[in-house]
């Protein structure tokens, strides 16, 4: 009964910050679960299945925020089906050749690199392309597809890769890219989990206590976003993946107490940060009515 506490508090944390950057929540959960002592499938499978419950949550509280872009999130999901296909029998490639261990964290590391100096460089912008060119949609396609095989091959929602090249690509608001990212992580993950369901043994009340975490917080972390600047959101979206990389860093170092113990501070001190801000906020709120 304790360990299922744990896994609620942990989907309850990672649901407040999959609402917050519309990352589907898998991109921090699979690290975790892997320093955890998950095997990578395992995690993986389970992070997809987690993520399914964030992502609706998400959309569902996006959308009532008015934070959904439709066309751009149906093109992101049916271009990310895809290549979802194409991801599953390349993990069981590395599953094969006992690979995964080092071949995962790796491919993570790399793009943790890259889209924590996409965010940091990325300009504020000040509204959301309303047209789309020809060329728009290829940019569209090449994301979503791009997202669709690295959320299936890594167990991530693929929001972590949409969201920071949704703004720094397609001048999307960090808002817009996160609501819109969510609805397009809903149709990949549901795809990518559905390839791993036949073959894989899950923990399904483990899941559970995920996934009523997630659904909870998934609703505060969209809330919270509004009372943000855009570029205090991108500050804090490149900390997550910085701290996230160096976690994965030490555990290919043998050290994944260490990572798991800064990946945590970490994930700590951004609901701290939320919690103070947002009644900060609404203090206000309360001097300007009254």
């Amino acid at each position: 009964m304790q360990d299922l506490m744990i896994y609620l508090i942990l989907g309850l944390c990672i649901g407040v910050m999959s609402g917050f950057f519309g990352i589907g929540g898998g991109f921090i959960l699979t690290p975790t679960l892997i320093l955890m002592g998950f095997s990578p499938v395992i995690a993986i499978a389970t992070s997809l299945l987690y993520t399914v419950a964030t992502s609706l949550s998400g959309v569902v509280a996006h959308l009532r925020l008015g934070n959904i872009k439709w066309e751009t999130s149906v093109v992101l999901g049916i271009s990310g089906i895809v290549t979802t296909q194409l991801a599953y029998p390349f993990v069981l490639f590395l599953e094969r050749y006992q690979l995964e261990d080092t071949v995962i964290p790796i491919m993570y590391l790399a793009l943790i690199l890259y889209f924590s100096i996409s965010i940091l460089m990325t300009k504020s912008q000040t509204q959301v392309t309303a047209k789309h060119s020809k060329n728009t949609y290829l940019k569209i396609v090449f994301i979503g597809a791009f997202a669709g095989f690295i959320s299936t091959a890594l167990g991530v929602g693929g929001g972590f890769i949409i969201v920071p090249l949704l703004m720094s690509v397609l001048a999307f608001q960090p808002k817009y890219a996160v609501g819109t990212s969510l609805l397009g992580v809903l149709m990949i993950v549901i795809a990518g989990f559905a390839s791993y369901a036949s073959s894989i043994q899950l923990d399904y009340w483990v899941i559970g206590c995920l996934i009523i975490g997630a659904l909870v917080g998934g609703q505060l972390g969209a809330r919270v976003t509004n009372v943000y600047e855009d570029t205090q959101v991108r500050y804090f979206l490149a900390g997550l993946y910085i701290a996230t990389g160096i976690s994965l860093g030490l555990k290919l170092l043998h050290h994944e107490m260490i990572g798991l113990l800064i990946l945590f501070t970490y994930c700590i001190y951004m609901l701290v940060h939320f919690v103070l801000h947002s009644m900060k906020r609404l203090r206000l709120k309360e001097k300007e009515a009254g």
